[in-house]
């Protein structure tokens, strides 16, 4: 079991209670939240493992508290659950930095399987080693193998795929990759990420990696692992 503490931030009472229902059964500690303004405070001032935000509330909407969090937390995994289905809005979401999107009305199972695999997934941040297929990376060496066999890659490509590798299928955009990889000061533009993402392929394709780079349309790039 993954014990964690989530945070619910939602202007619905019921919604609220819905969701506490559910997660407190799968053993969460929970925080809630009826605006986006408690719920940055509770951010900065308690132990959170994981975020479920509404885009309409008061105070910070949704779209506001998800730009606060990532300007000081990129790791923390977001789930956005709102009525607002519109592509365009998902787009949004996602070029904010929220991890995941769930339209009302929701599975409550639903929302407590996407809401575990967040969170396994972040648990990988802090490994210093990751696994995808025959490719291994260790962060605290620097080294990566490939079916054992030691591949070469600058520390920028190293970083990118170390990122891509331990979140699998999550959709990161350019704007979220050049922050995580060459930090918030870096003044050059996204087809720097374009041109890392194609040094990458040209190494890891078709070698039995079990993956390959994906580019989101509209979004940025995403790993998919291959079955």
């Amino acid at each position: 079991m993954i014990v964690a503490t989530i945070l619910i931030a939602d202007d619905d009472d019921n919604i609220r209670k819905l969701m506490s229902l559910y997660l407190r059964k799968e053993g969460f500690d929970l925080e809630e939240a009826g605006d986006g303004t408690k719920a940055m405070s509770i951010i900065e001032n308690s132990h959170v493992d994981l975020v479920i935000l509404d885009i309409m509330m008061p105070g910070l909407n949704g779209w506001e508290l998800c730009r606060e969090i990532r300007r000081t937390d990129a790791n923390l995994p977001l789930l956005m659950v709102t009525a607002k289905a519109e592509s365009a809005h998902k787009v949004k979401g996602f070029q904010l930095g929220t991890d995941d999107y769930l339209t009302k009305p929701f599975d409550p199972v639903e929302l407590v399987m996407r809401v575990k695999a967040l969170l396994k997934r972040s648990l990988v941040v802090t490994s210093q080693s990751v696994q995808l297929g025959n490719v291994v990376l260790n962060r605290r060496t620097f080294q990566v193998t490939r079916g054992g066999m030691p591949v070469t890659l600058p520390l920028k490509e190293f970083d990118l795929l170390f990122l891509l590798v331990s979140h699998p299928r999550q959709i990161f955009t350019r704007e979220q990759l050049i922050q995580q990889i060459w930090g918030l000061n870096y003044e050059g533009d996204g087809r720097t990420v374009d041109v890392h993402v194609s040094r990458l392929r040209e190494k890891f394709s078709g070698n039995g990696e079990g993956f390959h780079i994906e580019t989101a349309r509209g979004l940025g790039y995403r790993l998919i692992p291959e079955s």
